[in-house]
């Protein structure tokens, strides 16, 4: 998860260039920080998205030799993206309960493993 932080903070920094242009001083209304929050959790959505969709690999994932598949092996599809990734923002929302649940699953999955009804398999070392 640390190497994909350090990623999405850049890919984040440069989503946010174009945010001064769109919001002024004099224009602080609610709806405004909503869109922008809104417009910031859909990029960090789309950078897990896509990497979970394309391969089942972010590249901390790949570093890690881990690979996300559904429970039948395939590769996911955008529908189970986002449950995943609405289950992980709750596993956050408990204070990170959802990712220690590994520690105690049989399986060996957070809640958003199951909830997407997904596996993280750990990949044999390359030759």
């Amino acid at each position: 998860m640390l190497y994909d932080g350090f990623l999405l903070a850049g890919v984040m920094i440069v989503a946010a260039i174009p945010l001064p242009f769109f919001q002024s001083a004099a224009d602080d209304s609610a709806w405004v920080r909503a869109l922008i929050q809104i417009y910031l959790v859909l990029v960090c959505f789309l950078f897990f998205g896509w990497f979970w969709t394309h391969g089942g690999q972010t590249l901390g994932m790949r570093a890690w030799r881990l690979q996300l598949c559904r429970i039948d092996g395939q590769n996911l599809a955008w529908s189970a993206a986002v449950v995943r990734f609405l289950s992980a923002l709750l596993s956050w929302l408990a204070l990170g309960l959802g990712f220690f649940w590994v520690a105690i699953d049989p399986q060996n999955r957070a809640w958003h493993d199951r909830l997407s009804k997904c596996i993280v398999v750990v990949l044999p070392p390359r030759p």
